[in-house]
C-alpha cells in the first residue's frame, strides 16, 4: 500500500501520510490541511473521520466483529467476569489472580455513598429520569473528591457506579439503601444493592448474576460512538473524570444512543397493547407515511448481525426458561426479528436486530424498570468511557477542536431600529 495520499485542490498537490492500522483499516493523516491549503474535510457526523488511533477496541462493521483489546467479544462474554474486563479495557491485559483480588479489593473499598453524596441524591427530585439523576450526581462528586488524583478518581468512580445506579433505583421504588458487600463480584453486589433486602443476606441468584454480567460486559466498550469521543472531547480539555463521565452520561441518555433499549421495550408494550398482529406493525413500519419505527434494528457501524445481538438473544432465551417466564414481549420480539429478517426490504437494507433489541428485553425479565435501562447501559460503559479517557490523555493529545464550513450571512452592519422591516 502507499505511504502518501494526494490532494489536488485549485491545481495544488498536497501529500499526506496514510496510517494503516492493525487489522488493515486506513486512515488519510490530514492533520495538516487547513495550514497547508486553507481547506477542510467537511464530514457531518464524522461518519468518515478519524479522530484518534486507539488500541482499545476493534470493530469491523461489514464482517459484524468486535474485539476488546483483540479478544473477541463472545470469548469474553462467555469466559471473563466485569471485573477482568475492567482491568482489560483500563489496564490493556487480563488480570492474573494477584491482579483481580487487588482490582476487585479496590472497587470494594469505594462502593459506599458519602452522606454528601446522598444528600445530592435526595434533593432531586425522586421521579425525574434516572439518567439526569445520575448524571448530576456523578458531575457532584468532582467537588465531593476535588483533590483526587487521576487514578484514584477512575476506581473510585468504578467503585461508586454501581452503588449509585442501585440507590437511584431504590429511592424511586420507596426502599432503604442497602450496603455493599465486598464478597460478591461487580454484577452480583449490584443485583444486591438493588434488589435486596433490608432484613435479608446477599444471596443473589446466580441466573440474574451470570446475565447481568454478560449485559455489562457487552457494554463496555465500543469504540469511538458518541458517548466515548463525548467522553474524550471533555478530558481534551484536561477536566476531571468526573466531568468526563458525567458529559458521557448526557450523551448516552439519548434514544439514538443508550435510550435505545428503552424505547424497544416501549414499541413491544405498544404492539402488545394493540388489537393488532405482528405483521401490521411490520406494514407500518415499510410505510414511510407511517410514524411507527422499528426500534432495535440497523446500527450505524454493523452491517451485518450485530454480534452482541447473536450473544443476548440466546441468554434472553436461556434466562426466561431458568426464571420460568413465558415473557409475551420476547415473543413478540421473536417474530418481529424471523419476520424481519426474512423480508427482503430488511434484508437489502441491512436492518437486523442489534444489541438494544435483546438487552432491553432481558433488563425487562429482570424486572429492572425501563427508565432504568440507560442507568444499566451506562454501568457497563464506564470502564470504556474512563479507558478512551485515559489512553487520550496518556497519549497528551491537544484539545478537541473540530472545524466548520460557515454557511451564514456575509458581513451586515446593525441598521437603527426604526428602519428594520
Amino acid at each position: 500500500m502507499t505511504d502518501k495520499a494526494t490532494l489536488i485542490l485549485d491545481g495544488t498537490e498536497y501529500e499526506f501520510p496514510v496510517v494503516e492500522g492493525t487489522e488493515g483499516e486506513v486512515g488519510i493523516q490530514g492533520t495538516s490541511l487547513r495550514g497547508d491549503s486553507g481547506a477542510i474535510f467537511l464530514d457531518p457526523g464524522y461518519g468518515s473521520t478519524g479522530s484518534c488511533t486507539s488500541e482499545i477496541t476493534f470493530i469491523n462493521g461489514e464482517e459484524g466483529v468486535l474485539r476488546y483489546r483483540g479478544y473477541p467479544i463472545e470469548e469474553l462474554a462467555e469466559e471473563a467476569s466485569f471485573e477482568e474486563v475492567i482491568h482489560l479495557l483500563l489496564e490493556g491485559h487480563l488480570p492474573n489472580r494477584s491482579e483481580l483480588s487487588a482490582l476487585r479489593d479496590r472497587l470494594a473499598r469505594h462502593a459506599h455513598l458519602s452522606e454528601d453524596t446522598i444528600e445530592v441524591l435526595q434533593a432531586l427530585p425522586p421521579q425525574a429520569h434516572p439518567m439526569s439523576i445520575l448524571q448530576t450526581v456523578v458531575s457532584s462528586l468532582g467537588t465531593i473528591y476535588n483533590d483526587d488524583d487521576e487514578e484514584t478518581a477512575m476506581y473510585r468512580l468504578l467503585g461508586k457506579m454501581k452503588a449509585l445506579g442501585a440507590a437511584i433505583y431504590r429511592r424511586r421504588i420507596g426502599e432503604p439503601y442497602l450496603t455493599s458487600d465486598p464478597d460478591l463480584s461487580y454484577a452480583g453486589d449490584f443485583a444486591h444493592l438493588a434488589f435486596g433486602s433490608p432484613t435479608g443476606g446477599s444471596e443473589v441468584s446466580e441466573v440474574v448474576e451470570t446475565a447481568l454480567n454478560q449485559l455489562l460486559i457487552l457494554h463496555a466498550d465500543h469504540e469511538q460512538n458518541c458517548s466515548a469521543s463525548t467522553s474524550r472531547m471533555v478530558g481534551s480539555a484536561r477536566s476531571d473524570v468526573y466531568a468526563s463521565v458525567s458529559a458521557a452520561v448526557g450523551a448516552l441518555s439519548g434514544p439514538l444512543h443508550g435510550g435505545a433499549n428503552q424505547k424497544v421495550i416501549e414499541m413491544l408494550h405498544e404492539i402488545h397493547e394493540s388489537d393488532k398482529d405482528v405483521d401490521t406493525f411490520i406494514e407500518k413500519a415499510k410505510d414511510k407515511s407511517d410514524d411507527f419505527r422499528l426500534m432495535g434494528f440497523g446500527h450505524r457501524v454493523y452491517k451485518n448481525f450485530d454480534p452482541r445481538a447473536k450473544i443476548l438473544k440466546n441468554s434472553a432465551n436461556d434466562l426466561l426458561d431458568e426464571l420460568g417466564q413465558d415473557d409475551p414481549y420476547l415473543e413478540i420480539a421473536r417474530q418481529l426479528e424471523q419476520t424481519a429478517l426474512n423480508e427482503e426490504y430488511f434484508t437489502k437494507r441491512r436492518l437486523y436486530p442489534n444489541v438494544d433489541f435483546y438487552s432491553g428485553t432481558v433488563y425487562y425479565a429482570l424486572d429492572i424498570p425501563t427508565d432504568m435501562f440507560t442507568v444499566m447501559f451506562a454501568l457497563g460503559r464506564l470502564p470504556g468511557w474512563i479507558a478512551q479517557r485515559k489512553e487520550m490523555l496518556d497519549e497528551e493529545q491537544r484539545i478537541h477542536r473540530p472545524r466548520q464550513v460557515y454557511v451564514g450571512e456575509n458581513e451586515r452592519h446593525v441598521e437603527p431600529i426604526e428602519q428594520r422591516d
